[in-house]
């Protein structure tokens, strides 16, 4: 059987060993880019958008950046 092209969020997030809501929340930021399939609006998730999301979430790593949101709540907490 040839690889799915297409994920939906629960594979999303065993992949990502997250809870579907976390999945979600990263497709409602644009984080993660998805689109929706049929009457029901359906989540699909093309395989190759997830590996670039996981090589960019990397490639930050790497570069020791931290998210917008994860800054502001930082100075906010004030740590």
């Amino acid at each position: 059987m040839p690889t799915p092209r297409f994920l939906t969020l629960d594979d999303v997030a065993e992949i990502l060993n997250v809870s579907w809501s976390q999945a979600y929340a990263l497709v409602r930021r644009k984080e993660l880019i998805a689109i929706q399939i049929g009457g029901r609006g359906q989540w699909r998730v093309e395989v190759d958008e997830l590996e670039r999301f996981i090589q960019q979430k990397y490639a930050e790593a790497r570069a020791g950046t931290v998210p917008a949101e994860e800054t502001a709540d930082s100075e906010t907490s004030g740590t």
